[in-house]
């Protein structure tokens, strides 16, 4: 209708191409403008200015043949000062820009590992971007962002990859966990040993008190008693430890079954052996 009246409104964000007599004779920008159809002006069509998007998804093979499908996001506009070669020369610039991400993806990623490829996404990203600007601008439009937004290995491939990188991670474990029992008992091992040593120490003191409580013990009894000798009055002292000792055995409850020699003769063999204890400790503080 509006070109009927000879009007024609252009909306916003957008451009229109006028042609007279099939020719292409200007742009019109945003707004009203007159078209005298008379004289063989007609609008041949429309051009957004917007930045549209466009995601292509090309699968392809990296360089340790593994089947990967890289996604990239591509953002691009007409240039409006060259609305007329985006208009009439390409008749569909989404094929067009697909055509090229396939080229330059499947040219770079057979090149690169797979952990490679993930590396170098923004170099992947900026060759498409280089080559898409390049061959795009002969067609009036600008490429404003290239985005490598996701690379997807095979679902085998990408379950392989995990449980390499748990087993990594479950190695790494048991080593740490190993360290950590090693250290565990290094320092049980040196508690032990220090523990034996100070046991050893108490019973070396233990014994030696033992000697010198008996030693003097034998020297004030033959001062105060006369008629006795040294000898006479350690035998007692042993009797006297032998039935102490065997008092205890029997008043404690949880001892087991002990098999002792009883009699003169095993009190006789005891008195012997402290009697060699006690010279033996003499000699030792000489």
């Amino acid at each position: 209708m509006g070109q009927v009246l000879g009007c024609i409104q252009v909306n916003q964000s957008k451009v229109a191409v006028r042609e007279q007599f099939g020719k292409f004779d200007n742009v019109l920008e945003p707004g009203c403008h007159c078209l005298p159809w008379c004289f063989g002006y007609k609008i041949a069509g429309e051009l957004s200015l917007r930045v549209r998007q466009l995601e292509v998804r090309c699968e392809t093979k990296t360089k340790d043949n593994v089947f990967v499908n890289v996604v990239a996001s591509i953002q691009y506009r007409a240039l409006p000062e060259k609305i007329a070669d985006a208009f009439y020369k390409l008749s569909n610039a989404n094929s067009q820009i697909q055509a090229y991400v396939f080229d330059v993806i499947r040219a770079s990623v057979p090149k690169l590992e797979l952990d490679a490829v993930f590396e170098q996404k923004s170099d992947i990203a900026k060759a498409v971007e280089e080559e898409l600007a390049k061959a795009m601008s002969t067609y009036g439009y600008e490429i404003v962002q290239t985005l490598i937004v996701d690379i997807v290995p095979d679902v085998h491939v990408k379950r392989a990859m995990n449980e390499i990188n748990a087993a990594a991670r479950h190695r790494l474990a048991a080593k740490e966990k190993a360290e950590a029992e090693k250290i565990l008992q290094i320092k049980r091992a040196e508690g032990e040993a220090e523990s034996k040593y100070l046991a050893g120490l108490g019973i070396a003191r233990q014994r030696q008190a033992i000697v010198d409580g008996l030693r003097d013990s034998v020297l004030v009894f033959s001062e105060n008693v006369p008629g006795t000798s040294a000898k006479d009055v350690m035998d007692m002292v042993l009797v006297t430890q032998y039935f102490d000792t065997m008092k205890e055995i029997g008043a404690s409850s949880k001892s087991s079954s002990v098999f002792i020699p009883h009699g003169p003769g095993a009190v006789r063999d005891v008195a012997s052996q402290i009697r060699e204890g006690l010279l033996q400790a003499d000699y030792a503080k000489e």
